[in-house]
């Protein structure tokens, strides 16, 4: 079980990061984001991110080859930011007023508090997308972790099949033009034309899935006990790897601690 080229929509996985066990990263992932979910103060969220932004640059991806991949993930926070920016209740100096839009320096704060918050949450899920093959981390999942391989393998094959949709996305355009179906003005044509094409592409995954699924079954994946081309081992990588996150996440929470801004999200 063993592919070594990554999906290309994603771009080669090389570096550090992508020398360490797949199950390092995802527990580690997983520590971050429970440490700044149950966390709803900036300070918390600031010191996380830019701990997650250093290790990061350390392995190789600096901010602005982040900033090229993640540029949607970026606008998004910053449209979530400015809509909590007008319509928090908050107070302090009124800086803008037009007409029912008040944004005060307290609702300002706010929304930067959203923005930063989104963003700490998201990035360490996407750290593990862009540094790890799927194929390793279902090797992790079902030798480490011990999860059902059928469980494991279905997974990984619906993560090799994202591209595939991605690419039949693009024929599907392609074909709908070339048939004159498409190319419709207006804001209904576009949405009919987008809810034509997205049901094609529904048809041909569910054909797709079933072909797979009947495949899988024919070849015994799921039927016992299976067996594994690669052994998965703890190395000097994964302790460094694992270090660096604890540090970042148990460093967050003494930040925020230690400067009194601190607050759970029950509180």
């Amino acid at each position: 079980m063993s592919t070594p080229v990554a999906p290309s929509m994603f771009g080669p996985r090389t570096g550090l990061l992508s020398r360490a066990n797949p199950v390092v990263k995802l527990l580690g992932a997983l520590l971050i984001t429970l440490v700044i979910v149950v966390s709803a103060d900036p300070v918390t969220n600031a010191v996380a991110l830019a701990g997650q932004l250093v290790l990061l640059a350390g392995v190789g991806l600096g901010p602005w080859r982040l900033l090229r991949l993640l540029w949607p993930l970026v606008v998004a926070a910053l449209i979530s930011g400015w809509g909590t920016a007008m319509l928090s209740p908050a107070g302090g100096t009124v800086l803008v007023e037009v007409g029912w839009l008040t944004i005060t320096t307290g609702s300002l704060a706010a929304g930067g508090a959203i923005a930063l918050r989104g963003l700490a949450i998201a990035l360490p899920g996407i750290t593990v997308l862009l540094t790890t093959d799927p194929t390793d981390l279902a090797d992790g999942l079902a030798q480490t972790l011990r999860l059902p391989a059928r469980f494991v393998l279905a997974a990984l094959a619906a993560m090799r099949l994202v591209e595939v949709m991605v690419t039949e996305w693009s024929v599907l355009a392609s074909a709908r033009r070339a048939r004159g179906a498409g190319g419709r003005g207006g804001p209904v044509g576009a949405a009919q034309e987008f809810g034509g094409q997205a049901f094609a592409l529904l048809v041909q995954s569910l054909r797709r899935a079933t072909r797979l699924a009947m495949t899988m079954e024919a070849r015994g994946f799921g039927a016992g006990p299976r067996t594994w081309a690669r052994s998965l081992h703890c190395s000097r990588v994964d302790v460094l790897v694992g270090t660096a996150v604890v540090l970042t996440a148990v460093g967050a929470l003494v930040v925020s601690l230690a400067l009194g801004t601190h607050r759970f999200i029950w509180q």
